[in-house]
């Protein structure tokens, strides 16, 4: 065997260097949330693009600091600082995959309805708002902190709900979802969660954006 530099010894190939883009460094999202954050068939992996800035950037940040709770997640995020998180956020706020096709729900046609109701008309009489309200007419979200609801799985939005009722997911003061997701009972939850994953996703939908609306209750998130 030659030494290297000796006469003969062919030399060694160069480290490849890979772009120093921020597609590149968000490689380590992919194997969860799908190429350009598009989603994956796994239920708890959430589509990623397309949804605002703000509120990727909000939710970064609630992983980073603890208030919400995934090991995976709070491991990555333990050391980034809030300029590079913001980053992230703005990269995948502006990818637009073609959504995956999501499957039939079959749940009884009564939840179906009653959940169609609570998203689209609230429940005047406990004070609970609308879903539409604020995640907007179509449920593609609002910019800058608001995300759109379409394209999860019955079991995802019933799991996020639920972690929101018992605090185990939290938002900054004053956190308006905590306190309509407390609000509800569980068939409410399971009926909700069920109308929003029977909707189709039309691609190309995008967040509305921001406008100077009030709100039906402070939300601290929404900034």
């Amino acid at each position: 065997m030659l030494a290297p530099g000796a006469a003969g010894a062919q030399p060694q190939p160069a480290a490849e260097r890979l772009p120093d883009t921020m597609e590149e460094r968000v490689r380590a999202c992919i194997g969860c949330h799908g190429v350009q954050g598009r989603g994956v068939e796994n239920v708890y992996f959430p589509r990623l693009a397309g949804k605002p800035a703000g509120y990727l950037y909000h939710q970064l940040v609630a992983f980073r600091d603890g208030r919400r709770k995934y090991l995976p997640m709070n491991y990555m995020l333990a050391y980034l600082p809030d300029g590079y998180l913001m980053k992230m956020a703005e990269y995948f706020a502006q990818q637009d995959p073609p959504p995956l096709r999501q499957p039939a729900v079959n749940r009884p046609a009564q939840q179906l309805v009653d959940g169609r109701r609570i998203v689209n008309e609230g429940i005047p009489g406990r004070k609970i708002p609308a879903c539409a309200t604020c995640h907007g007419t179509g449920l593609a979200g609002r910019e800058p902190g608001i995300p759109g609801l379409l394209g999860l799985r019955a079991d995802y939005v019933s799991a996020q709900l639920g972690a929101w009722r018992y605090g185990l997911r939290t938002a900054i003061a004053p956190d308006c979802m905590q306190v309509i997701a407390a609000s509800l009972t569980e068939p409410e939850v399971a009926a909700v969660s069920a109308w929003l994953a029977s909707l189709p996703v039309d691609p190309g939908v995008r967040p509305a954006r921001a406008a100077k609306v009030a709100l039906p209750m402070a939300c601290g998130s929404h900034r």
